[in-house]
């Protein structure tokens, strides 16, 4: 599976360990930077890039990275076909949810508050759970789909 990567300074260092990890994993990861890190950086300019190789391609995924991952989702979930969910510690089971009943295709991690080890289970969960398909999920993700706009970034 083709996953592309994103963060600011605050991710960076566990962005690093993720593309390592991935690609023991035998995934196709493609870095989208930050390259360096970097103090003064912004995410929006990393984070757009991956939600819009995710849009483009519906077989490919988006792990997007910062200090609570609320921004990055938020920036991500701004462009039509990206479902993002933030993940920053807590039940697993949401993330679980995300991809069974809003086919969440971006996982958006809070760096600051979770370990590499729960990263690893959490990207393991998120990638292995299938969307489950039911008519009125496929229905509103369908509806969210079609009102989000990429023009404000």
């Amino acid at each position: 599976m083709k996953i592309f990567l994103g963060t600011d300074h605050a991710g960076f260092e566990l962005k690093e360990k993720i593309k390592a990890y991935l690609k023991a994993e035998d995934h196709h990861v493609e870095d989208q930077g930050a390259y360096a890190f970097d103090p003064n950086d912004d995410y929006p300019d990393y984070i757009k890039v991956v939600a819009r190789l995710v849009a483009a391609d519906s077989a490919s995924r988006g792990i997007i990275l910062g200090g609570s991952g609320q921004g990055e989702a938020i920036c991500a979930n701004r462009f039509s076909k990206v479902r993002a969910t933030v993940y920053a510690g807590g039940s697993q089971e949401l993330v679980k949810l995300a991809r069974e009943h809003n086919n969440a295709n971006v996982l958006s991690l809070g760096a600051r508050f979770i370990s590499f080890e729960e990263v690893k289970t959490v990207i393991k969960l998120w990638l292995n759970t299938p969307f489950g398909g039911e008519e009125r999920h496929a229905r509103r993700n369908a509806k969210l789909d079609s009102q989000v706009i990429d023009r404000a970034i």
